[in-house]
């Protein structure tokens, strides 16, 4: 058999099936149809080469923020996915906190047509746990699913005491969905700008305790107790940013009968600290607070030894007008789908934290997993959706050639070494050497 299109000479890594040898990839009709030795060769009407590449399946982002509807002055469906190819991912989740939220099946239904308009690679939308900002009123979690959610998140509304979290993972076991669960409570220390009490002190903005972050995982573990011991409930704990919070969630594995529990983490808290508010100001203020030392190398071990399993962006575009306010008025976020897979191989893989199939491993099969979505792998029959990755390519993070809409980014001016050269989309070429093709 034919097939369109053949990959050849590049380094093939399937972290799902510990894959890691040269191989040349088949594509017929936008699917996977063959990966073979390259003593092995298929006719193919039209080849790609990759030599000095590593293939590994598109990137997988299961925590962004697409701002649409209600915040397209800062991204869009169409800006954001064209900002996700540009950084090597062919997946993203988009989170709920929209205007209106995800929150309702009509919501659902409209920005899943614009997505099958817009849309520059595969998008699935997670919905919203709380009905109309009402905390005491969970959301119709069975319909938010046939609407087409992946996942259900309490994001911009986390929810607050181990009784209704307990809700919420019956309702999403119920519904046969990932509730993916954002550690804050509600405090003057959760409300805090910075996570380093010295240099919030020096910038006169609040300090950030971390062990509001860890009393929420906490809180989520009672939860996830009184549960029955055979139940099919899934928790997810997003953007873990401290060594307390790594403690309470090591712990919380340790005590877990649930189907699954996983946590992520971002580029930001392994490659930041709260000193980055001195020189980035605005920029690099998010929520979780950037830390301290102590913090980063507690992320950085956690990634290591598999506590924390998933990288994600959570991607939060702002307009420059917005972070122009200063620290104590502006939103807090930064972009993150262009920089990450840099960053990544930067802070992660040179130094021998991560290899680079682990690393891998992070960004692509892991978090489809807890989507329960049919992507980050090299399976024949699947599509053909590949991020083509030169690991030795130097460049530097300019936030003016973004394709995202906004440039809220710490990282402007950083030099890197490692970025996404190419990404095959449904089998097309749709990212070579930082252009967007689509």
């Amino acid at each position: 058999m034919q097939a369109d299109l053949v990959i050849r000479g590049a380094r093939v890594i399937d972290p799902a099936e510990s894959f890691d040898r040269s191989a040349d990839v088949y594509v017929r009709d936008g699917l996977i149809l063959d990966v073979a030795r390259p003593d092995e060769a298929l006719p193919a009407a039209e080849a790609f080469d990759a030599g000095g590449l590593v293939l590994c399946p598109g990137l997988v982002d299961l925590h962004v923020h697409l701002r649409q509807p209600g915040g397209e002055h800062k991204e869009t469906v169409a800006t954001g996915t064209r900002a996700a190819l540009a950084g090597g991912f062919t997946v993203v989740a988009c989170m709920p906190n929209t205007d209106p939220p995800l929150d309702r099946p009509e919501h659902l239904r409209w920005l899943t047509e614009v997505i099958n308009r817009d849309a520059a690679c595969e998008v699935y939308p997670i919905a919203a746990a709380i009905l109309g900002g009402d905390r005491e009123r969970l959301s119709d979690f069975v319909a938010l699913k046939n609407a087409g959610a992946v996942a259900i998140s309490d994001d911009a509304m986390p929810l607050q005491d181990a009784a209704t979290m307990r809700q919420a993972l019956l309702a999403a076991a119920q519904a046969e969905l990932t509730f993916i669960a954002h550690p804050e409570l509600d405090s003057a220390g959760q409300a805090g700008i910075c996570g380093d009490p010295a240099v919030a002190a020096g910038l006169q903005v609040p300090y950030a305790d971390p062990a509001r972050e860890a009393e929420a995982i906490r809180a989520w573990q009672t939860a996830a107790a009184s549960l029955p011991r055979r139940n099919r409930a899934a928790l997810h704990i997003a953007h873990v940013s401290s060594a307390q919070a790594v403690a309470a969630f090591e712990e919380f594995t340790r005590s877990s009968h649930l189907r699954r529990l996983s946590a992520e983490t971002c580029p930001h808290y392994f490659a930041l600290t709260a000193e980055a508010l001195r020189t980035a100001g605005p920029n690099a203020k998010m929520n979780p607070p950037l830390r301290m030392d102590a913090d980063v190398e507690a992320i950085m071990e956690a990634l290591r030894r598999s506590i924390i399993g998933i990288i994600a962006t959570d991607h939060a575009p702002h307009a420059a007008e917005e972070k122009a306010r200063g620290l104590l008025a502006a939103p807090a976020g930064i972009v993150g789908l262009e920089t990450a897979l840099g960053l990544v191989l930067e802070c992660l893989v040179r130094p021998g934290i991560l290899t680079l199939s682990q690393a891998l491993a992070a960004m692509t099969w892991q978090p489809a997993a807890v989507l329960g979505i049919s992507a980050g792998r090299l399976a024949i029959g699947t599509p053909a959706n590949f991020t083509l990755i030169d690991t030795e390519a130097t460049w530097t993070v300019d936030s003016r050639k973004f394709y995202s809409k906004s440039r809220n980014t710490p990282f402007d001016g950083w030099q890197l070494r490692g970025r996404a050269a190419a990404v095959f989309f449904h089998g097309r070429l749709a990212m070579l050497d930082g252009q967007v093709l689509v």
